[in-house]
């Protein structure tokens, strides 16, 4: 029987992965670099991500969720000794099974989470301290050093808030966690992301986190050395010919000013090809350029081929996906074009 394949899929470039992930390793100097391969692996698949990756030499990697950590711990299991996996939302009454269970740490964020913990006699945790955010984690003002007595603490973090630009408050957030991390004991200390880690070794600590970047996502203006991973492919449904002042797609947003040869492929909004890209995205076929035309819809869009007269129904067609321009076009962030890329397409990574 032969296999079901979507008309569209992503084409992910592995090798690329692993050389975004030594880079970030390399920019950390002497600390470790890990990996944030939360909400799926960014949307490339986690499991996959997380084999690569370990096969590379990473040996932190670190999720939103213990439903995350449940999907992988399998894989996890498979890795070895050696590899931490740290689950960054803390922990509820509800996960305090799993938790427990081991090997997935939970990075303790508020005063009750320790509570629970303490209470439970939990064992190996990470502790997220808020240096500036204002999202998770203890307050840096606050008795940090009390609150956390007692705990086996594995990993103290922070979260910078701004890394992908320059501006006060990485260094006041380093300042501060610098300043926490004398305070309060721990096998490693944890600040920087993609960006952080481009800020420099100021900001690298004993463990770097990295996430955007190994998805080919430029963390700060000037960062050439990231490649891109993620290459959207979506195959023609139909050619079809346009006559001048006709519109396409819905509510007539593009009227063609001539006679024109337009392709529809499969692929829309529902597949996190957002709308952001009507009239503003580009595909390519053979090195020429394909914008799209008209209003992206749930799952279809049309390009006009008319510089590519070969292709036809059935070829596949290549969707520009860099992170930048793509976040640029769409006006969406590099997150979300990654994060939103939907369970319909195909995932095919080579090598």
């Amino acid at each position: 029987m032969t296999a079901f394949t979507a008309p569209l899929r992503l084409a992910l470039d592995g090798d690329a992965l692993v050389a975004n992930w030594r880079w970030l390793r390399q920019q950390s100097g002497d600390a470790a670099c890990g990996a944030a391969i939360k909400a799926d692996g960014y949307g490339l698949g986690a499991a996959e991500v997380m084999q690569r990756l370990a096969a590379a030499g990473c040996r932190d990697f670190f999720v939103s969720n213990w439903g995350e950590a449940a999907a992988l711990l399998p894989r996890l299991k498979a890795l070895g000794d050696g590899v931490n996996f740290a689950v960054l939302h803390g922990v509820r009454e509800e996960d305090m099974a799993l938790a427990l269970a081991g090997p997935a740490r939970p990075v303790l964020s508020t005063p009750q989470q320790i509570a629970r913990w303490k209470a439970a006699g939990g064992g190996a945790c990470d502790v997220m301290i808020d240096t500036g955010m204002n999202r998770l984690g203890l307050d840096w003002r606050g008795d940090v050093a009390g609150l956390t007595s007692g705990l086996h603490i594995e990993t103290l973090m922070s979260h910078l808030a701004s890394s992908d630009e320059d501006g006060p408050l990485n260094a006041a957030q380093r300042d501060r966690f610098a300043t926490i991390a004398s305070q309060v004991p721990a096998e490693r200390y944890s600040l920087a992301n993609s960006g952080g880690i481009c800020l420099g070794p100021d900001y690298a600590f004993d463990l770097t986190r990295p996430g955007l970047a190994i998805y080919g996502g430029t963390p700060r203006p000037g960062v050439t050395a990231i490649r891109q991973v993620v290459f959207p492919q979506a195959q023609i449904l139909q050619r079809r010919h346009v006559r001048a002042g006709d519109s396409i797609g819905y509510n007539a947003t593009f009227t063609a000013l001539r006679a024109m040869e337009v392709a529809i492929l499969n692929l829309g909004y529902a597949d996190g090809y957002l709308r952001g890209f009507s009239d503003r995205g580009m595909a390519s076929a053979g090195g020429r350029r394909l914008p799209v035309v008209g209003r992206v819809s749930m799952d279809l869009i049309a390009i006009d081929v008319g510089a590519a007269p070969e292709v036809a129904e059935g070829d596949w067609i290549d969707v520009d996906y860099a992170l930048p321009e793509a976040a640029r076009l769409s006006g969406l962030s590099q997150y979300e074009l990654l994060t939103g890329l939907g369970a319909r397409f195909d995932r095919l990574w080579t090598p």
